[in-house]
């Protein structure tokens, strides 16, 4: 069991859910874990269209409706929403409020969106490569002081595939360039092992889309990792990185959490 350890979403993408199914949600982590919450946000629709709709048939897709939603969250949390049927709150009650994160991949939009509401900022590098230091630059300089946050403060997400050998991570990188690309063609397909692909020859298309596509994964040794992260961190100006590293083998995806921790002790 944890004591210290935070918890919550990377990022729920809110048009795909009701305000209230998401306050209602989260206020029950935060009861059962006071003060170790992060509900990380985005706007994208995580999918395709059709998806999208029936996840949420109301869901407009359009920007004001997000900044709707955003707003009536902060509602639900503070027991201020009000309903044209009059005054709603989401239960359970509890003390807190949990830490409330805007994901976004570049400039403009999310970052300034985050801004405004006086949220934390997630650089989403692992959507967008070309994500650079602009966003968390542009975060910073219209940032509006919060309760939650008085300060601005940002996180950078990535992708990260640590191993033991320069080998195996190598591996486990070409898998990983390998899904993006299914991915990207629309083939939405359950993770491959390795053995499936390890043959495969990227043509000069596929490798000039992985080549596009370098800046969202960190991959290496224990020291090479740590030493990418760093500069990633210094970049960004982040207080914090979090990372998704998706495999086909369970045993991989832990030995790289537990390698990464060990970087960073």
């Amino acid at each position: 069991e944890t004591s210290t350890i935070r918890i919550g979403s990377g990022g729920i993408m809110l048009p795909n859910h009701s305000a209230l199914k998401v306050a209602e949600n989260f206020r029950l982590l935060e009861t059962m874990f006071p003060g170790r919450i992060d509900l990380g946000m985005g706007r994208a629709p995580g999918g395709d269209r059709l998806t999208a709709a029936m996840l949420n048939p109301s869901n407009s897709f359009s920007e004001q409706s997000y900044f709707t939603q955003l707003e009536h969250l902060q509602a639900y949390f503070t027991d201020q929403a009000e309903t044209q049927y009059g005054s709603l709150l989401a239960v359970p009650q509890c003390v807190g409020i949990p830490q409330q994160w805007i994901l976004g991949s570049s400039a403009g939009g999310s970052s300034l969106i985050a801004a405004k509401y006086g949220l934390g900022l997630v650089v989403a590098r692992f959507i967008s490569g070309q994500a650079d230091g602009s966003i968390t630059e542009q975060y910073r300089k219209h940032f509006r002081p919060s309760e939650l946050f008085p300060e601005p403060k940002a996180m950078l997400a990535i992708s990260v595939f640590c191993a033991a050998t320069e080998e195996k991570a190598a591996q486990l990188r070409k898998l990983s360039d390998h899904n993006l690309l299914k991915f990207e063609r629309g083939i939405f397909e359950p993770l491959s092992p390795y053995s499936e692909i390890a043959d495969h020859e990227f043509t000069p298309g596929e490798l000039l889309r992985i080549n596009n596509n370098k800046g969202r994964i960190v991959s290496g040794t224990p020291g090479q990792v740590k030493d990418q992260l760093t500069a990633l961190a210094e970049e960004f100006e982040v207080d914090e990185i979090i990372v998704t590293t998706m495999t086909y083998s369970k045993a991989d995806r832990f030995e790289s959490f537990r390698l990464l921790a060990e970087a960073f002790q």
